[in-house]
């Protein structure tokens, strides 16, 4: 389940970005984040997130493309297994598999209308998990998993914040 939801030391003018006055616990200041993934074929998934998903190439080179999302700040970088600068070396030849990226989204069901009618590889169509989240999901040409939400209503208190 993903949720998203303003960091508490967002601006009140809808600024993204939290406070930097306090340094956290470890010591790190994150600056960014970007999710790197192991794809057959990086030119052939930047081309599906950038038709479909709205993201724009930050970085492309052989073997190798950065994306960014304008609205998000997500960010992903898809990779050649046989790029010779991939580390770790046991990465080299590997494929993606277990990964499914989800997208909080504001209207799953006209993003899913839209989707279809440009032919993409739909994996599950819309649906309401009983935690409130309408998902539904799509198969990108590396086969990776893409998973888009909205919230359609809060989750139950018993699962907010379960363990």
């Amino acid at each position: 389940m993903i949720r998203a939801r303003p960091h508490a030391d967002t601006a009140e003018s809808g600024d993204r970005e939290p406070a930097r006055a306090e340094r956290c616990s470890s010591g790190v200041r994150l600056t960014g984040t970007a999710v790197s993934l192991v794809v057959p074929d990086p030119a052939g998934s930047a081309d599906w997130f950038v038709d479909h998903l709205g993201f724009v190439v930050a970085m492309r080179a052989d073997g190798f493309v950065s994306l960014a999302h304008p609205d998000s700040g997500a960010n992903l970088v898809l990779l050649d297994p046989d790029l010779p600068t991939l580390a770790p070396a046991e990465l080299r030849g590997s494929r993606v598999a277990g990964v499914l990226l989800a997208f909080v989204v504001e209207d799953v069901d006209a993003e899913h209308t839209r989707l279809v009618a440009s032919g993409v590889d739909v994996v599950a169509a819309p649906e309401t998990e009983p935690w409130g989240e309408r998902f539904s999901q799509y198969r990108d040409p590396s086969g990776l998993l893409v998973q888009l939400v909205t919230w359609v209503e809060e989750p139950p208190a018993e699962v907010v914040g379960a363990r």
